[in-house]
């Protein structure tokens, strides 16, 4: 079997949840896979678990030592490191559950694209409590993936993400250093702007655990609207929307030519007086996927947060 697939796991102080993760990679129904642990200096059991867990699966199973940088800077390193080598790549949480058929469905898509196309796979969410209760799903999105909504959208979690060679190869480009909100949202960014293929599977893959140590919470509820309604006030959507630009001008030569007018024609919607932009947005063809996530970006334009 040459279609490996290279699991990118980030942990720090992940004892508490992390077998049980584990074990949800170890019962996939597909099976030729390798793990690779980046750890960003924990300091309970984590790699003591890691290590065991090693010694129980016949895949290899790699320990790194993170850049202690936070958790994106902790999953880019991973994925720009030269010693990975496998035909797909797959973001994955430390506290989260697999289900089992998580990679047999994401390589059934990912081996129908060209190999020289970046292809890249990310699928709904079940969420669940510490004690793995269900608590409900993330939105369905039912539009399709494209680069209009990524510059305004993340859609899909990188613990649901697979990749193959050519989309890996736009964040190697993208580089460990980028100035990026989430690794996520960056690959999405990155592969719908080089004119790849994205695929959002609408069957939930993975259960989604929220506890008090998530560093990202879940997108459903109402404590997640008011958290993006904080968030426009703060202006981070606007930040977010500047770290995205600037860090699109290393890869921009990447981008499709009509990808490329779309990046400026945003960067202008950005700047410009409120008549004009509201204008600019309107025919851009820029959009959320919701119609209430659609009302925000139109308010975001008003308050020039975008």
């Amino acid at each position: 079997m040459t279609d490996d697939v290279a699991i990118l796991m980030g942990t720090y102080q992940g004892a508490l949840f992390l077998p049980e993760q584990l074990d949800s990679i170890r019962r996939q129904t597909y099976s030729n896979w390798s793990l690779w642990v980046s750890d960003d200096g924990s300091t309970d059991e984590t790699l003591d678990i890691v290590r065991s867990f090693g010694e129980s699966v016949p895949s290899p199973v790699h320990i790194l030592n993170g850049p202690r940088r936070g958790f994106i800077r902790n999953f880019l390193t991973l994925v720009c490191n030269p010693s990975v080598n496998a035909a797909y790549v797959a973001f994955s949480d430390q506290d989260d559950v697999w289900h089992s058929d998580k990679l047999e469905r994401a390589l059934a898509w990912l081996r129908q694209q060209s190999n020289d196309i970046p292809a890249l796979y990310c699928s709904r969410t079940r969420t669940v409590d510490e004690r793995g209760l269900s608590i409900g799903k993330s939105p369905l999105f039912t539009r399709p993936p494209s680069f209009l909504n990524a510059l305004v959208q993340s859609i899909g979690g990188g613990n649901t993400m697979v990749m193959n060679r050519a989309a890996r190869a736009l964040l190697v480009a993208g580089a460990a250093d980028a100035d990026i909100p989430s690794h996520d949202w960056w690959a999405y960014l990155l592969v719908s702007g080089a004119g790849g293929r994205v695929r959002y599977d609408p069957n939930p893959t993975i259960d989604y655990r929220q506890h008090d140590s998530n560093l990202v919470g879940s997108n459903t509820g109402w404590r997640a609207k008011v958290r993006r309604a904080r968030m426009l006030t703060e202006s981070r959507f606007r930040k977010w929307n500047s770290q995205h630009s600037e860090a699109l001008r290393r890869v921009e030569h990447l981008l499709t030519n009509e990808n490329r007018s779309r990046l400026e024609e945003f960067r202008q919607i950005r700047v410009r007086a409120l008549p004009i932009r509201l204008w600019m947005l309107y025919r851009s063809g820029l959009h959320r996927q919701t119609f209430l996530g659609n009302v925000s970006l139109w308010v975001a334009a008003v308050l020039r947060q975008i």
